[in-house]
């Protein structure tokens, strides 16, 4: 199960390949002659671009993709559609828009750009040398998950179907020229508010089918469950197969649903699973004979890897394909010839590609320290999808799923920015904590680095806690390399990649041992020589600043700390949290009404006695994940007790600090003006 709650990462799209990819050579010393290379620097942020969700066309002679960039003026990302030939030639923009999948004929595509009346709608281009293009939606809502019907004549998607006010109050008349306010908002759903969104109009996610040449919408779901998912049509056309909650409590079982057959024509749903437990993810093989899909049993556990299975068109026949390979897969794609499944899976800080035949075992696909995502296969087996490691940020890769270790990179939108920076070298570590388990992490040293030296040291948390900190380019912490300090970051328990049991070792015990495991991180690191251990700092964001609260109110060995958009005190977090407050109550074995003992005992509030630590904080006002308030509980009481303090309060933030591209400069560069301020000015003792 994916209970990534806390998360947030920190410019995780900066992803880009590894070995056994043919690619131009970027980060080569500069040849004599040449101008030396230089450190990264913070502008140069702004001139770094994305790539994503290539979709190769159906003939597999050219791939269409997204392709992104930073809009100084008005200070945010944007994006475009960007189109190549199969091998990456004539790479060029096609049109505004994003979101783009191919018809099944390959004769056009469909994407979402803004349009009439206003918003996101839903687009047709056709790929002739005509290109023309036609907006085939006049929507209140914004559209989602785009699906070609197999005829290729309409196009299905997901969309908010707003309830009506059901408090039909009769109001006295108003008097002429009276400035009445605004009516209260009337709030009964369970779930009312989304980080990134604000308050959610209250409503149900239905799916529609549009024809593909314009025209008005029909909603083919029933109206009374929410249809949220993804999804995909069985190969006549006639059935669309989809998950959901359709129970009695759907709202309040979170960790319930099945996959179904909702015959269009006649809007009656037939059941394909039905256990207890969420199944997830339905994808049709090209034969139309089977479904794969997501799932796993019920459990209470707060972390388990997420199972393949494969049953029948029918319902029948269903069998489990990854009983032994204890990691989720993601990115489900059907063989061409339908025998059997390819998936990525994060194994481990990296992520590859394996494939789950219909009559035997898991094999690995793709091998190396790398993160690869699979976004298309075409009928002749051609793959194409995007892949990242450290010093490289992210361009796409194609490769024949019949050979697939030789992989050819297509783009390389960035060379342009790095091909004369030094990068800082990256060393995995390994150690052993607690209990015997068995922790992961990675060091980034400054890009001149001096083993002789003794360099601060900045310890990076990851959120979550069920998530990963992978093996991909980040340039945050690059950065922070390039400015003279190490960067150390680690998967403690509780991190996913490694299995359900470690990811759930932190069950109802969070903080705890993590905390621990973060410790011997920081102490292997120190053994290593080239660290300064006066000048250790400490930062994440949300479960990363859940646990940077922890770690200053049980250890002082940090000379200073920041902690973004923290969970501070889960009695006062639930109730203030966006989502389903069941998820948050069910991170704890009662309700806090029948024993808080365990709430208080896990918040970092009850410790701030204890701290002496210079603890920054930092958290966007308009935070519904882990709320402002919380930060302004921790203010209040390191202020209380005498700790020195900041409260940094991002303007037009939710979650996190850095969607907008001047706040994320501004985080980096408050992170260490902090940090700096309270560093041990005079020299170390240099390395003998």
């Amino acid at each position: 199960m994916r209970r990534a709650i806390l998360s947030i990462g920190v410019l995780g799209w900066l992803v880009a390949p590894t070995a056994a990819v043919e690619q131009t050579p970027a980060f080569a010393q500069a040849p004599a002659g040449q101008a030396a290379m230089k450190k990264l620097q913070l502008e140069q942020f702004f001139d770094f671009e994305t790539v994503s969700n290539p979709r190769i066309s159906p003939d597999g002679t050219q791939i269409v993709y997204t392709r992104g960039w930073v809009d100084k003026v008005n200070d945010r990302r944007s994006s475009a559609l960007w189109i190549m030939n199969a091998d990456g030639s004539k790479n060029r923009f096609l049109t505004t828009g994003s979101n783009a999948i191919w018809s099944p004929d390959g004769t056009r595509i469909a994407f979402t750009r803004d349009g009439e009346p206003s918003g996101s709608q839903i687009w047709v281009r056709w790929m002739d040398a005509e290109g023309a293009t036609t907006q085939i939606t006049h929507l209140d809502q914004s559209p989602s998950n785009l699906v070609w019907t197999p005829d290729g004549k309409s196009v299905a998607f997901s969309m908010l179907v707003p309830k009506r006010d059901t408090w039909p109050i009769r109001m006295p008349a108003r008097p002429e020229g009276a400035r009445w306010i605004e009516p209260p908002r009337i709030v009964e759903s369970l779930t009312y508010r989304a980080d990134r969104q604000g308050f959610i109009e209250q409503g149900l996610n239905q799916i529609f089918i549009v024809p593909a040449e314009g025209g008005t919408e029909r909603r083919v779901t029933d109206g009374q469950y929410n249809y949220a998912g993804e999804f995909s049509f069985t190969k006549d056309g006639t059935e669309i197969l989809l998950s959901a909650g359709r129970g009695p409590n759907w709202e309040r079982e979170y960790r319930q649903s099945d996959v179904y057959a909702l015959n269009v024509a006649t809007g009656n749903f037939r059941p394909i699973t039905s256990r207890s437990g969420p199944d997830t993810s339905p994808t049709l093989s090209p034969d139309g004979r089977w479904i794969a899909y997501l799932g796993y049993d019920y459990t209470t556990d707060t972390y388990i890897d997420n199972e393949l299975y494969v049953a029948s068109l029918s319902g029948t026949g269903t069998r489990q394909m990854t009983a032994k390979f204890d990691r989720s897969p993601a990115d489900l794609t059907w063989a061409p010839d339908s025998n059997g499944i390819y998936f990525t899976a994060d194994d481990s800080g990296s992520r590859n590609l394996h494939y789950a035949p219909l009559d035997g075992p898991v094999t690995t696909v793709t091998k190396g320290v790398h993160l690869i995502t699979l976004s298309d296969v075409n009928r002749t087996g051609q793959a194409v999808g995007t892949l990242t490691s450290f010093h490289k940020p992210g361009d796409i890769i194609s490769f024949s799923l019949s050979n697939p270790g030789i992989i050819k990179q297509l783009t390389n939108v960035n060379e342009d920015v790095l091909s004369q920076v030094k990068l800082g070298e990256v060393e995995e570590i390994r150690y052993t904590s607690l209990d015997d388990y068995k922790i992961q992490g990675w060091v980034i040293k400054p890009p001149d680095f001096d083993p002789k030296k003794k360099y601060p040291l900045m310890l990076s948390i990851h959120g979550g806690p069920h998530s990963m900190y992978g093996v991909g380019f980040n340039f945050a912490w690059q950065e922070h390399a390039a400015n003279g300090y190490v960067v150390l970051y680690t998967n403690p328990r509780g991190s996913t990649g490694y299995g359900s049991s470690f990811g759930n070792a932190i069950k109802y015990n969070y903080p705890s041992k993590d905390f621990d495991d973060l410790m011997k991180g920081v102490d292997t690191v120190l053994a290593k020589g080239y660290v300064d251990e006066r000048n250790l700092f400490v930062y994440g964001c949300s479960g990363g600043g859940v646990l940077t609260a922890w770690t200053v109110g049980h250890t002082d060995r940090f000379a200073a700390a920041a902690s973004q958009c923290p969970v501070i005190n889960w009695l006062s977090f639930v109730g203030n949290v966006d989502g389903n407050p069941l998820r948050w109550y069910d991170d704890f074995e009662k309700f806090p009404w029948e024993d808080p003992s365990e709430h208080l005992r896990r918040s970092p509030l009850m410790y701030v006695g204890k701290v002496k630590t210079p603890t920054m904080l930092m958290t966007g006002v308009l935070d519904m994940r882990t709320p402002i308030s919380q930060t302004e509980e921790f203010y209040q009481a390191l202020k209380a007790v005498g700790v020195p303090t900041a409260m940094l309060r991002f303007n037009g933030e939710y979650h996190g600090t850095t969607s907008r591209p001047s706040n994320f400069l501004r985080t980096q560069l408050y992170l260490r003006y902090w940090f700096e301020k309270y560093s041990r000015k005079d020299e170390p003792a240099a390395r003998r």
